[in-house]
């Protein structure tokens, strides 16, 4: 029961990884607050997962953000840890198709989502002393990917949001470190592969699963065990890193 007690706050909680890491922690006595945007696909999501507290949220309106923060500090009284996961993968396009709403949109949830969720809760784990942080970037914030620019360049963002966050939050115990994942085997992977399916690719999750040397997706569960390793103790000394879990993807590359 090594969360026992804690409280942990988890964004995009209704999708693979999101639920996935809630599960796990509260595997280990942690207390949860379940955030996405719609209470159907939350309680969906959270079935069988006793006392979570669900709330619903667009993480790009810091109002929702600020209100998120504050029902859960409200109801259990801090928060030790936040999984900052929520995010989307946007229209598979290149770039003289992709379209300003769906960059806007991106980088909306995925950048300003991501940092206004620091804003709000590295100020309420000052106040209380310290807390870990786990946000998900992506292998796309690290490599290229045709098709993705705006995905990848909003996770290239939350790898950089987090080295400097990290540093100012260092003096205040708390860590901050992220986790950059390969395919991941959700309905994200398959939006993923539907869009690269209708651009003209054949055999589409073959080809993505034969690119990772592992020869496979990870699965939500492997992510989940990253995330829950990072917010423990056993990594009290690692802050402002951001971990390849990508089946030895990043071997590969130069």
């Amino acid at each position: 029961m090594e969360f026992k007690d804690k409280v942990v706050l988890v964004t995009g909680a209704a999708g693979g990884i999101g639920i996935a890491a809630a599960r796990k922690f509260a595997a280990e006595g942690a207390k949860l607050a379940l955030v996405d945007l719609k209470m159907e696909a939350l309680e969906k999501a959270a079935a069988g997962l006793d006392e979570a507290l669900l709330l619903t949220a667009d993480v790009a309106d810091e109002a929702d953000v600020k209100a998120y923060v504050e029902q859960t500090v409200a109801h259990f009284g801090r928060i030790d840890v936040f999984v900052n996961n929520a995010g989307i993968n946007g229209d598979f396009k290149n770039i003289e198709e992709q379209t300003f709403e769906n960059y806007s949109n991106v980088l909306n949830i995925n950048v300003i989502g991501v940092a206004m969720g620091l804003k709000h809760v590295v100020a309420q784990m000052k106040s209380q002393g310290g807390g870990a942080i786990v946000n998900t970037a992506s292998n796309g914030g690290l490599l290229g990917a045709p098709g993705m620019s705006a995905y990848v360049a909003s996770k290239h963002a939350v790898i950089g949001i987090n080295k400097s966050v990290a540093l100012e939050a260092a003096p205040h115990k708390i860590r901050v470190n992220a986790v950059c994942p390969s395919g991941v085997d959700t309905q994200m992977m398959r939006s993923i592969e539907e869009r690269a399916t209708a651009s003209g690719a054949e055999n589409a999750r073959e080809t993505f699963e034969s690119s990772v040397p592992l020869g496979r997706y990870a699965e939500a569960d492997e992510i989940a065990d990253l995330m829950l390793f990072l917010a423990s103790d056993r990594a009290s000394f690692i802050t402002g890193a951001y971990y390849r879990i990508d089946g030895g993807g990043g071997a590969t590359s130069v």
